[in-house]
């Protein structure tokens, strides 16, 4: 046990030197692997992408104060679609190092600001601007009635809220008072509440939901060719707005949370036999589902500010990491909450086949639960009995810890850029994520 837990401490001491913002490294790539080598003729500072799929180490000395500096390395899992080899050392290495017990990650700090007050003026429309966008392009009352459905007012807005929140920050952080919020900003914030909701209205006809945010689901209130097509009209709709927008690389980005949400749906579908493999294939299937629509957005209304391309990407990694942590919390939530709090049945996720990281992190204690994962639930008992192991392991904690490295990870991020009401709301932001009760 000793020399286990030298080796522990040992592997956070490395971990805590590659991750450093501190450190330079030049002519340096940090592998999927942990391993740093030297590449001949290559510049760090450049983010170059090498043709093994790993990137250059981003971070080094400048003298500009006007941005950021780009830290070393950040948490693993920065490229999702690498290689298998590097996605299954990956999934090894984020498992052990969240069932470490020194070096936890501190206290979130308080900075006493509420993002909802904050942004109050910039968010009170959400939904009435969301409704009014699909009136303009149909007179069709069902379809209008089914599209809209979802947007009563009654949701939490966290998308648009976040990429509100970060084009303030960076607005400021760039031109300090100079700026207020862009027109186009505040666009593609709804944009993203319409294509996370489209995605709501998709996953329902996919996986038969009959509640969702506390009401009947749309599925159940109309029939599932009239749903799919409404969801399709949404982000039809949502299309259209990007085009508006007039900014190719803006275009391309949010295009991109489009290709991802559907893999994700087509890797959820779909299951790998090993235990390194499962958990890779679960973290990359999350970031495309749940992440890469914040993290993308964040970066859009940072591209639309004219930040350049180390800003933008910095960006992208507080809202990779806020999304991943986003739901890490909601398959936690999912074993402990009640069906009220969650407005939806609890061990949806079991129910409909799937193994979420509190099960994943179960196996290492029960390997029992491997064949259950491989047929998907599906014999009699298989649910209840998978509950009960998830509670009775270290399942839920580690995926809390997991949640938290990643807030944590949001956080150094936020506060890399200039101190501003908004800047500090970043930082609330992420606490939320961690905290919050449904």
């Amino acid at each position: 046990m000793a020399s286990r837990s030298i080796l522990n401490i040992r592997f956070q001491e490395k971990l805590w030197f590659f991750c450093s913002p501190g450190i330079v490294r030049r002519k340096s790539v940090l592998c999927a692997n942990g391993v740093v080598k030297n590449v001949p003729g290559v510049q760090p500072g450049t983010g170059d992408a090498l043709p093994d799929g790993n990137r250059l180490a981003t971070h080094v000395p400048n003298n500009d104060t006007h941005k950021p500096q780009i830290p070393t390395a950040w948490h693993p899992c920065v490229r999702p679609e690498q290689n298998l080899t590097a996605r299954t050392c990956y999934g090894s290495q984020i498992r052990h190092f969240a069932t470490m017990n020194t070096h936890r990650p501190g206290p979130m700090p308080d900075y006493q600001v509420d993002p909802y007050h904050l942004l109050e003026d910039d968010l009170k429309d959400v939904y009435t601007y969301v409704r009014n966008a699909l009136r303009r392009n149909t007179y069709q009352e069902d379809l209008y009635e089914i599209a809209t459905y979802y947007f009563d007012g009654n949701g939490k807005a966290i998308r648009p809220m976040v990429a509100i929140l970060m084009a303030r920050a960076i607005n400021y952080h760039m031109y300090k008072e100079k700026s207020g919020l862009l027109a186009s900003q505040r666009e593609v914030a709804m944009i993203s509440e319409m294509i996370h909701t489209a995605s709501l209205v998709h996953d329902d006809v996919i996986d038969q939901s009959d509640f969702r945010r506390g009401k009947p689901s749309v599925n159940v209130m109309w029939n599932h060719k009239k749903v799919t097509m409404a969801g399709d009209f949404i982000l039809a709709v949502a299309s259209m707005m990007i085009a508006r927008l007039k900014n190719d690389d803006v275009t391309l980005v949010l295009s991109q949370v489009v290709s991802d949400l559907v893999q994700g749906e087509f890797m959820q579908l779909g299951s790998k036999e090993t235990e390194n493999e499962r958990f890779a294939h679960y973290l990359t299937k999350t970031y495309r589902k749940t992440a890469s629509l914040i993290a993308n957005s964040v970066k859009s209304v940072s591209i639309l500010a004219g930040a350049d391309e180390e800003l933008s990407d910095l960006t992208y990694q507080y809202g990779r990491n806020l999304g991943l942590a986003f739901q890490l919390v909601d398959d936690l939530l999912d074993f402990v909450s009640s069906s009220a709090a969650m407005g939806k049945p609890t061990a949806a996720d079991l129910k409909l086949g799937l193994a979420t990281a509190p099960v994943l992190f179960a196996c290492e204690k029960y390997p029992e639960l491997n064949p259950m994962i491989m047929r998907r639930f599906q014999e009699p008992g298989d649910v209840e009995k998978a509950f009960e192991l998830v509670h009775k392991s270290q399942g839920l904690e580690q995926t809390q810890f997991l949640a938290k490295q990643h807030c944590s990870e949001a956080i150094r991020i936020a506060n890399m850029f200039k101190e501003s009401p908004y800047q500090k709301g970043l930082v609330v932001a992420a606490d939320y994520v961690l905290n919050r009760m449904k």
